[in-house]
């Protein structure tokens, strides 16, 4: 069983390592003839280094002409789309623009970045391609074939300084033209146009664009790469000697205290969230923070909420910090977003980030530990001075992003829920931690197979090898669970065993000491453990399942039918109990669950032989003539857990096709 330090996550601040040059030029080959194709494997190499973009950062164009539907050639710009992420963009991901189009729209006096993306859409070739970038016309007005555009943190670091500007002209001299910070979008492209007019390209190797990033062009990918990677490992080289020491708190978190932190942040955002913990320090820096580049308040707002003793207090007046900062900055027509704080410094446990999934979460986690780096390396060299207050509110309150606002998003009926799910590698735990997932959930998959580490191939399953007789390994993977999502609304006990047939008399003391503790002392003590964390959930939940030898036992099977009967009791007095913090606790019965490992095909063959009846009628031998299968478990499961359930507990529930012995 892996320890809580084993399992700390990976965000963790990065130094500026040496910027390779990944140019394969056995690779570039084979798109030769095929532009659109050498421009995704460019950007692809710009977006594989972290230090260059981060999730959906940055942008890459191609100018190319094309022959219409008239048999006319037409100069074409393909700039990535909105969504799409450098790192894995593909052919789709680009969209084509007339290039003239946009070459005209910078010469316009005054345009919204509204009406902006409306006309950029309407010049597009493609109905079915994304939206454009929202500097397309920054791309079309540099007059070269391949555009590259990065928010490179040596670079962006550097202008994050009192005296950026002087230093950008020490680095690179006359070889790049250095443009003042502007929002981006029409007005960027704008300043840009005007700034360019008598402009000899030719004497540039790129343009950095103050507290933003990079740009480099040629008519040649290779060239307009290399001229990226150069200009970058300048800014690193010059910073070579300023970098940050990394500082880990090493003391392990207070889980309850986590939970009760995931609780306060999910009741201001409305919804469940997934706290992401790493043991980061940034405790002497946290007063200094502001966002790398404007882009990612967007993920991260303005500042974190600094968690003192008293954490409620704490989390409130950061909410009443951040309504006052948008008061301060509003014109009237805004609409104020969740005022909920998006990461934490969590004194002398490290940092926290939030979202509503585990992508959200890294995404932010990642954002947080580039900025923290930047930040400390800003202070060894100088001080770090990021934009002011303004800038930064008006990039957080764009109007393209207050026009996402008015788009109604629906979220999964289990979206940013924490689940933990016992005998999970296979039969009906298999099938509820695959619908939870499907659902919305983030689960820990519990099995005594140690397989189920890699079983699920998503970082949002927790994949736990554990016995669950063993209660030391219980409380491990409950704290593991904890510590990697933050907390713990969703509980399904599933492990079980069922015994060859023996009567009460021949029954062996194994057999029958075995039953209890897998199928009944096993589900008692995992309760017991996650109470303390399910009273801290959201709306949270926990489903036993049981059997239909609780209301129909048959012979033989003693040992079984008396367990799950105790587990069944157990759910019972837990509703009783546990109704007063809040969490539901239901029972399912499933009968003839045949998609199971204990159902071979060998087996099915030979109970439908005894009853003289096809296997297919065999499966299908209940009131309603029909099959119940693992998935049908996990629904039933999913929705005890969710909304439908939400009034009820101490229910107790059969599936089984209808059975004449339960009714």
């Amino acid at each position: 069983m892996d320890t809580i330090s084993n399992l700390n996550n990976k965000a963790k601040p990065k130094k500026f390592q040496p910027m390779q040059n990944l140019w394969n030029q056995d690779q570039a080959s084979k798109y030769n003839n095929d532009v659109l194709a050498l421009r995704v494997y460019t950007s692809r190499l710009l977006g594989q280094e972290e230090n260059l973009v981060l999730h959906g950062g940055g942008n890459t164009s191609v100018k190319t002409e094309i022959t219409n539907l008239f048999a006319e050639q037409e100069q074409v710009l393909y700039v990535k789309g909105s969504g799409w992420d450098l790192a894995t963009i593909e052919k789709a991901g680009f969209a084509p623009v007339k290039l003239k189009v946009l070459q005209k729209m910078a010469a316009l006096k005054s345009l919204s970045d509204s009406d902006m993306v409306n006309n950029q859409r309407a010049a597009m070739l493609d109905p079915n391609a994304p939206n454009p970038s929202v500097e397309a016309i920054l791309h079309a007005i540099i007059p070269y074939k391949y555009v590259d555009h990065t928010h490179a943190d040596a670079v962006v670091t550097i202008t994050n300084t009192p005296n950026g500007k002087e230093l950008i002209e020490t680095i690179y001299g006359n070889k790049v033209l250095i443009i003042p910070y502007i929002m981006p979008g029409f007005v960027l492209a704008k300043k840009v146009y005007e700034l360019t007019q008598n402009l000899d390209w030719s004497k540039l190797d790129g343009m950095i664009l103050m507290n933003h990033g990079v740009f480099t062009f040629s008519d040649d990918a290779e060239e307009s790469y290399t001229k990226m990677i150069d200009l970058v490992s300048d800014a690193e080289n010059y910073l070579a000697d300023y970098q940050a020491k990394i500082v880990k708190n090493t003391k392990k978190p207070n889980l309850l205290e986590l939970a009760t932190i995931r609780k306060k942040i999910a009741s201001i955002q409305g919804n469940a969230v997934i706290a992401k913990w790493d043991s980061v320090n940034f405790t002497n820096f946290s007063a200094k923070y502001a966002p790398l580049t404007p882009d990612h308040v967007i993920r991260t707002k303005k500042t974190p909420v600094i968690l003192n003793k008293e954490i409620d207090d704490s989390i409130d007046n950061y909410v009443k910090d951040y309504q006052a900062y948008f008061a301060r900055n509003d014109n009237g027509k805004l609409t104020c977003l969740n005022p909920a704080p998006c990461w934490a410094v969590w004194q002398q446990y490290g940092c926290i980030s939030f979202g509503k999934t585990v992508k959200e979460a890294n995404i932010v986690a990642d954002i947080k530990a580039h900025t923290i780096n930047a930040i400390q390396i800003a202070e060894n060299l100088n001080n770090w001075q990021a934009l002011p207050e303004k800038d930064i509110f008006e990039m957080e309150y764009w109007e393209l992003e207050q026009a996402k606002l008015k788009k109604n998003k629906a979220s999964l009926p289990l979206q940013g829920k924490i689940a933990l799910v016992t005998g999970a590698a296979s039969g009906i735990g298999y099938a509820c931690v695959k619908e939870l997932l499907a659902q919305g959930a983030v689960v820990a998959a519990l099995d005594l197979n140690s397989e189920i580490t890699d079983l699920f191939q998503t970082n949002s399953v927790l994949g736990l090898v554990c016995d669950v007789t063993d209660e030391q390994q219980l409380k491990n993977a409950v704290d593991n669970t904890v510590a990697k999502f933050g907390g713990l609304d969703i509980l399904i006990s599933n492990a079980g065993a069922f015994f060859a047939s023996e009567t009460i008399e021949n029954m062996s003391a194994k057999n029958w000491n075995t039953s209890l503790n897998i199928n009944l002392t096993s589900h008692q003590r995992l309760l017991q453990i996650c109470t303390p964390y399910l009273s801290l959930g959201i709306e949270p939940a926990v489903v036993m399942i049981a059997s239909k030898n609780v209301p129909a036992p048959g012979p033989g099977a003693g040992a079984y039918s008396v367990a799950k009967a105790g587990q069944t009791q157990l759910a019972r007095v837990a509703a009783l109990e546990l109704a007063p913090k809040g969490i539901r606790v239901n029972t399912i019965h499933p009968n003839a669950v045949f998609d199971t490992a204990l159902w071979t095909d060998d087996i099915l063959s030979k109970r439908a032989k005894h009853y003289g009846i096809s296997v297919e009628e065999y499966k299908q031998n209940n009131l309603l003539k029909v099959e119940v299968k693992s998935k049908d478990v996990a629904l039933l499961a999913c929705s005890m857990a969710g909304e439908v359930f939400s009034k009820t507990t101490g229910a107790q529930v059969a599936i089984d096709g209808g059975n004449e012995r339960v009714i």
